[in-house]
């Protein structure tokens, strides 16, 4: 059995497309997958299943939702290692310890093309820092996450993947309810 964790993107935002966390665990539950539990109302879901395949783990989630809600959501699929690796290698928290509560992560569909992400001029941004590494971006915005750039927007265009940012707090809340399951 897998651990796996998934991060919806833009759910129950500004009224549109809404979901009942209780209606997305039982529409999980429904694909077959065990250990259901939501956190917050953001779409974050973290369960257990058999399927080794995060890829198709995605293909399954979006069209329960889709058949369920009538909408689609870009949805991605972590394994439980790979938010394990997330959180211990914040270098914002491991060199400098940084506020978490400035603190996010925007999650990437894939691995961005290493020179678009060259590309990207960080000064530019200054206050704001960002650090990529694999499929996150490690962010960190002094002023608040609502007064910078480096948006999922931002991410998307300059990168060709889709994203979805957490907060830190959110963060370190999904790796205790992943650890929970085991």
């Amino acid at each position: 059995m897998h651990t796996y964790i998934s991060i919806l993107r833009g759910i129950n935002v500004s009224g549109h497309n809404l979901i009942k966390m209780n209606a997305l665990q039982e529409m999980y539950m429904k694909l077959g997958f065990e250990k259901v539990q939501t956190y917050i109302q953001s779409g974050n879901v973290v369960f257990q299943c058999h399927e080794p395949s995060a890829k198709r783990i995605e293909d399954m989630i979006s069209a329960g939702i889709l058949n369920t809600f009538g909408f689609e959501v870009p949805v991605l699929v972590l394994g439980n290692e790979e938010l394990l690796n997330i959180s211990a290698n914040n270098n914002f928290i491991t060199e400098r310890n940084e506020d978490i509560t400035k603190l996010h992560v925007t999650f990437l569909s894939g691995m961005p093309d290493k020179e678009l992400a060259a590309s990207i001029g960080k000064e530019e941004f200054l206050p704001d820092e960002f650090n990529i590494s694999g499929r996150s971006v490690y962010v960190f915005c002094p002023n608040g996450y609502g007064n910078t750039k480096l948006s999922n927007n931002f991410f998307e265009k300059k990168l060709k993947v889709r994203a979805t940012t957490r907060n830190w707090k959110t963060i370190l809340e999904l790796v205790n309810i992943s650890n929970s399951l085991k």
